[in-house]
């Protein structure tokens, strides 16, 4: 584990931008980074179970779940899958469960909370789609920074070297 952010945010001041710190680190990877993938769900979790499902690439999926914290987008068998399937990580403007199983996978997970409460399957929700989370604007094809320091967003890969 390593500060990626703040050499980033010093590097490309005017190229970054930072995500209020109200997320909360899950997965076992508390660095990560790819290419953005974006789902737009409330309570229900069908296209983040579909898309996680399919070859990750590291890209990151950003879940803009409108904040709800009445029922978690995410679980141990779809965050193993997501691993399996080569996902980076996985931000969810929402909660999670099974935190524990989910702190043992090598995927990064960031959240703003843990529910143990599943959601419905009604196959509601949209995939590769503009996001807004806390009035930031996100979209499909951006890219994502994530340590403990917080998450970043950006248009383009960055590069320390």
């Amino acid at each position: 584990m390593y500060d990626l952010l703040p050499d980033l945010c010093d590097k490309y001041p005017n190229s970054v931008t930072v995500l209020p710190p109200i997320f909360q680190h899950f997965g076992g990877s508390k660095n990560f980074s790819g290419e953005i993938v974006t789902v737009k769900c409330f309570e229900d979790n069908s296209m983040v179970k579909q898309l996680l499902a399919t070859p990750g690439l590291g890209r990151v999926l950003v879940v803009d779940g409108q904040g709800s914290l009445r029922r978690a987008l995410l679980g141990d068998m779809i965050a193993a899958n997501a691993t399996e399937q080569g996902w980076a990580g996985i931000v969810i403007y929402g909660a999670v469960r099974d935190v524990v199983a989910i702190s043992g996978l090598t995927l990064g997970v960031c959240a703003l909370a843990a529910c143990p409460i599943k959601t419905e399957k009604l196959g509601k929700g949209d995939i590769n789609v503009d996001v807004t989370i806390e009035n930031i604007l996100i979209r499909p094809g951006m890219y994502l920074y994530a340590d403990p320091n917080g998450i970043l967003i950006c248009n383009q890969p960055l590069s320390l070297s």
